[in-house]
């Protein structure tokens, strides 16, 4: 593993170890790194951090995750996102939502995309078994497009789906669904995952996360594609 790979897999598990003593949070860290030699010479190493928080009628969530990846040297794709989400409740089913998403991703074109947005979500259902969420809102994006260094602005609607489901006591199915429409280009995101659990606290995770940027710079494809084996540690 190169310096670079053992640095980013440390401090995510340091910081998910670190954040319940510092208050009451709650949520999962997942790690999953792949190497091969021989005819081919590829590193692969992914991490999440995914955590919550709720204080009387608030909500606060906070994730972040890298992506890494070389073949014979040559770095074919590297990313880091963060985002933070803050919910007021205002029913039993109803929320308020204010949101910052980042994310650094110069492989699909766009070095950066940065977004706040607002708006109003609902829980559709919400059982020990079943939960799906839906949100909608408006905010405002700022962009830098890789080859050319140009920076646009533009305001945005903002979409998510939320959706899991246990299938049995041990197995759970998990998709997230997140648009992103601007005049400038319109981002969306899914990314549905099979969860395993093995313990109380591990769990494996096989996952398709699908990318989709209409209007990247010329040259570059609209969608990307990951498939993961990840190891889920709950805290």
């Amino acid at each position: 593993m190169s310096r670079y790979l053992s640095t980013i897999l440390l401090a995510a598990l340091a910081l998910g170890a670190s954040l319940p003593a510092a208050a009451q949070w709650k949520g999962k860290g997942e790690v999953g790194i792949v190497f091969a030699r021989g005819n081919a010479d590829t590193d692969t190493a992914n991490v999440k951090l995914d955590t919550s928080r709720e204080v009387d009628r608030w909500k606060h969530a906070f994730g972040v995750a890298a992506l890494r990846a070389t073949n014979a040297g040559v770095k074919t794709a590297e990313r880091y996102g963060a985002a933070w989400q803050s919910d007021y409740k205002l029913t039993e089913r109803s929320f308020w939502f204010g949101g910052l998403r980042y994310e650094q991703d110069e492989f699909s074109g766009f070095d950066y995309q940065a977004s706040a947005s607002t708006g109003y979500g609902y829980k559709f259902v919400d059982t020990e078994r079943t939960k799906f969420s839906g949100q909608a809102g408006v905010g405002y994006r700022r962009l830098k497009l890789t080859p050319t260094g140009e920076t646009q602005g533009d305001a945005i609607f903002r979409g998510d789906l939320k959706f899991e489901h246990a299938l049995t006591a041990t197995t759970k199915i998990l998709d997230t669904f997140v648009v992103e429409a601007g005049a400038n280009n319109t981002f969306v995101s899914n990314v549905l995952a099979l969860q395993v659990k093995m313990s109380d606290k591990f769990a494996l995770s096989v996952g398709l996360d699908v990318r989709h940027n209409t209007d990247p710079p010329a040259g570059l494809q609209n969608t990307d594609t990951l498939t993961t084996v990840n190891l889920v540690y709950a805290f």
